[in-house]
């Protein structure tokens, strides 16, 4: 069977980060993945995706969550990759989906400090990916992705959310490239700002409650009724912190 756009996406984006960061992989205890999601739904059995756990010094922690239910039409591929709370360096989100017919992806850097009340920050981390955040929401193929004003005020206000037909799905390749590469060398150039560790950490711990709160994105709602609340509790934990 071949290998799904999303999942190329994702997976060559996991592989390069992997690479780059020189990540080690923390197994489950049979040696396969972290988590093994199980369906809990009647009408589809058995193994329905897993969970990917990596830690490293520049990256304390990278979560995937792979969900693929042929019998649903599913297709999807997340990946989280954390830098320190305490620090100013952005993390990095890529999310690729099929549902059906169409495709979905979402693509940031989450902010570590409010932007509007930190121009600095923003000008230095943020306002550089403008030119390339502009050439990508051009693409054809695209459209803009249905989602709250509550859930993209927990993102950034460059973040690509689109659904997408496979030829611009497949466009936005060389972007999720793009930001890779540029939130790469952020981390290398380790920028510096006049902030104090303590609030980075409460202010990244309070915007990752919120990222994943089921109340604020209803796809957790979902995703608990696919794989059961206690299994959806433990993939939402090892998203919020660091050091669970």
């Amino acid at each position: 069977m071949s290998t799904s756009l999303p999942q190329q996406l994702s997976d060559n984006t996991l592989d390069a980060i992997v690479r780059h960061f020189q990540l080690t992989e923390q197994t489950g205890s049979d040696g396969g993945p972290y988590m093994r999601l199980i369906s809990q739904l009647p009408m589809v059995q058995g193994q329905v995706g897993h969970v990917r756990l990596f830690r490293g010094d520049q990256i304390e922690r990278l979560v995937t969550c792979s969900i693929v239910v042929p019998a649903m039409q599913l297709d999807s591929h997340m990946i989280f990759a954390f830098t320190a709370s305490d620090s100013v360096l952005p993390h990095f989100t890529l999310d690729s989906v099929k549902a059906g017919e169409h495709y979905s992806y979402h693509l940031d850097l989450i902010p570590k400090l409010d932007l509007a009340a930190h121009t600095d920050y923003m000008n230095r981390i943020f306002v550089p990916l403008t030119p390339v955040f502009e050439e990508a929401e051009q693409l054809p193929g695209i459209t803009p992705a249905h989602i709250s004003p509550a859930q993209r005020a927990t993102m950034s206000p460059w973040m690509l959310v689109h659904r997408a037909n496979a030829e611009g799905f497949a466009s936005i390749t060389p972007f999720v490239e793009r930001y890779r590469l540029y939130w790469q060398q952020l981390i290398a150039d380790k920028p510096t700002f006049a902030v104090s560790n303590t609030l980075l950490a409460e202010r990244d711990s309070a915007n990752r409650a919120a990222i994943f709160s089921p109340e604020i994105d209803p796809v957790w709602q979902r995703i608990d009724a696919l794989i059961g609340a206690e299994a959806g509790q433990q993939l939402r934990t090892l998203l919020k912190t660091n050091h669970a």
